[in-house]
């Protein structure tokens, strides 16, 4: 990103979508490339709720889906084909939702962790879905055929919650993130045995109020060990931006970093081209001041570029993001950008954000006006 980009960067409300009735806890985009803009919420109403971008602009709730969590729903997230969704709950279950075409059946609920489910992802290549709970655990499932899932490993080593899981995009290395400040990587032996392959402590407290980026070159799907053992680095830290607890954060291939925290702002981070830098290093060129009411618990920027058609007239308010949030971290693969950046299509513009605020129940969609057009303002619902 440029320097003009930077500078005339600004994030605008295009939209509200309003339905749940409780607290939004996480978000996730349809990854599918002929799907369209699909958002995935789900939330402490126990309900997921499917939001679609109408030919007009007008964004609607298609399907809420309910009446199978009996607790709060706290992460969702799509199959890397975008027909399954993945729903885990406070309730100890993730259950596994099909499109039919019609409407969203539930093809599998999975049971087995002592406790809340707090985060469900599927591997890249959407054979095994992860999940971790609050019993310190997190389990590998593996896809079988009729809607059948075979729990293939269970992680320990953890010594408190499992805050969250996430698969690399392009690898089938999972890593977990825990409240006892460690983020542990996991691999596959290679013998269907998966092992702690490497323990990142740099984390340091999940209320550190930092961003930490790390290299991810080293392709730990092959363990090795012994001298010369590859290991992914730390290479900097953000601070100093967020003055409460970093809840979120994702990155768009255009390089550019969105986190969403509990001081109720939203940041935008560039790369900074510098020579006397060793290693990347990022300025905040935004930060939005006020987002949401509360804490922002997540957000995500949106996989799929718009029709200029609908870019000259429908801008709607969300979050771009492409990488996830460990903790307090950010994990990226500076030597892999273009490979990484290749799961999602090339330009994002908007982001979708949520939070606990008075307003419960509302997703923002903010349009990232950067360097690029000015949009008309979306009518409301």
């Amino acid at each position: 990103m440029d320097g003009a980009a930077a500078a005339a960067a600004e994030l605008r409300e295009a939209h509200r979508l309003a339905g749940h009735a409780d607290r939004v806890w996480a978000l996730a985009w349809n990854p599918a490339p002929g799907a369209g803009p699909v958002l995935a919420s789900c939330g402490g109403d126990k309900t997921v709720r499917i939001w679609k971008r109408a030919p007009d602009g007008a964004w609607h709730c298609s399907d809420v889906l309910e009446d199978t969590h009996n607790r709060t729903v706290r992460s969702c997230a799509w199959s890397p084909d975008g027909r399954l969704l993945a729903t885990a709950s406070f309730d100890a279950t993730t259950a596994v939702w099909e499109y039919n075409g019609a409407d969203f059946e539930c093809v599998a609920t999975l049971e087995g962790h002592e406790n809340e489910v707090k985060s469900v992802s599927w591997s890249p290549s959407g054979s095994l879905l992860a999940t971790c709970s609050r019993d310190k655990m997190a389990w590998i499932w593996e896809v079988q055929p009729g809607n059948e899932y075979e729990c293939v490993s269970v992680l320990q080593g953890h010594t408190q919650d499992v805050k969250m899981v996430q698969w690399h995009p392009l690898l089938d290395i999972l890593v977990s993130v825990s409240y006892d400040n460690t983020i542990r990587v996991w691999a596959d032996d290679g013998d269907d045995e998966w092992h702690c392959v490497q323990t990142l402590t740099e984390a340091n407290s999940c209320d550190d109020r930092t961003l930490k980026i790390w290299d991810t070159s080293a392709d730990l799907s092959q363990p090795k060990t012994g001298e010369g053992h590859e290991s992914w680095r730390h290479l900097s830290t953000l601070t100093g931006y967020h003055d409460r607890t970093i809840f979120s954060a994702h990155w768009s291939s255009e390089d550019i970093i969105a986190s969403g925290a509990g001081d109720d702002a939203i940041c935008l981070f560039a790369e900074e081209k510098s020579s006397t830098v060793e290693g990347p290093s990022y300025k905040l060129i935004l930060k939005k001041e006020k987002a949401h009411d509360m804490d922002i618990n997540c957000v995500r920027w949106c996989p799929q570029i718009y029709h200029a058609n609908y870019e000259q007239c429908h801008p709607t308010k969300m979050w771009n993001c492409f990488l996830v949030h460990y903790g307090p971290t950010i994990f990226t693969n500076k030597l892999r950008k273009m490979q990484l950046a290749s799961m999602m299509t090339p330009k994002y513009r908007f982001i979708a954000s949520c939070s606990n605020g008075s307003n419960l129940g509302a997703i923002k969609l903010v349009y990232n006006n950067g360097s690029y057009k000015k949009f008309m303002p979306l009518q409301p619902l």
